[in-house]
């Protein structure tokens, strides 16, 4: 088993009408807990680090670990570089083995994005890695990441089509009306925008920020050719949650292995829910 590129997880999703989900990952028992689950129901899954997870744990660290997760689990999977943002910082971790990289340049004018990804891409593709961008702009916190809603805009279609062949990017983040972190109401998705994205871009699509969106509209933009769908936030508030009411019933409580394991129960609960409604269960791609 090995750390694979993400282009072939969605590569067969974009075929077979499924997405994949990408889990935002930050220490051993977040990995852990999304890999018991994606074995148990044979989802293949991309685990997705943040620079703010990175400089948490060191990026070789991480790697070595999910490395070795891969043998133990006997599953492979991607470990995705999420929102980096520098040819620099994604050559070094591509080198040391990483096969899949977000370069975020959606906060520069179209031009500066179109050559930053393209630099990035160039790079990559060397290594076999795959490459995500992102054409307009979500709103919302995640992690270092705080976009108000004067600075959120919503993707072109035709900007989007030239943007894909001019970088030649492997899947394309899509700005639809969701946004990083939770809603303050339901939020309200451009359906019409994503399928008219869909007419003139062939390759994968990407929703962010899926945390908090009704399962009915995720289900309705991968219908419509999403074929990655990203959660961080609806995981963090689970295992927070649980660790909080364990701490509340055991106020002596200072055993990591009891509590900690609470936390990781009910994450896999999210992680249980958003493969139901990826429909990736049971789509694991054998490695031979």
């Amino acid at each position: 088993m090995s750390i694979i590129s993400t282009k072939y997880l969605l590569q067969d999703a974009q075929a077979k009408g499924y997405a994949v989900p990408a889990f935002n990952i930050h220490n051993a028992e977040t990995i852990q807990a999304i890999l018991e689950v994606c074995q148990e129901m044979q989802s293949p899954v991309i685990l997705a680090g943040t620079p703010g997870t990175f400089r948490h744990i060191a990026f070789s660290e991480i790697y070595a670990l999910c490395e070795a997760y891969s043998q133990s689990y006997n599953m492979p999977f991607a470990l995705h570089l999420d929102h980096h943002e520098s040819l620099e910082d994604i050559s070094r971790k591509v080198k040391t083995g990483v096969r899949s990289a977000m370069i975020d340049g959606s906060h520069f004018p179209l031009a500066e994005n179109v050559k930053l990804v393209k630099s990035v891409v160039d790079f990559c593709h060397h290594y076999d890695c795959s490459v995500e961008a992102e054409l307009g702009r979500l709103g919302g916190v995640e992690d270092d990441m705080d976009v108000d809603e004067e600075s959120a805009f919503l993707t072109d279609p035709q900007e989007a089509c030239r943007f894909a062949a001019l970088t030649g990017v492997d899947s394309l983040a899509v700005a639809i009306g969701t946004a990083h972190g939770l809603y303050t109401k339901r939020p309200k998705i451009d359906f019409k925008r994503l399928a008219e994205i869909r007419e003139v871009v062939s390759i994968p699509l990407v929703l962010h920020g899926a945390s908090d969106v009704p399962d009915e509209f995720v289900r309705r933009t991968i219908e419509l050719g999403v074929c990655k769908v990203n959660v961080a936030t609806e995981l963090k508030i689970a295992f927070a949650a649980a660790v909080k009411k364990w701490f509340a019933d055991n106020p002596e409580g200072n055993d990591p292995r009891y509590y900690m394991r609470v936390g990781m129960d009910a994450m896999k609960d999210v992680v249980r829910s958003k493969i139901t409604v990826c429909g990736s269960a049971n789509k694991l791609i054998p490695q031979t």
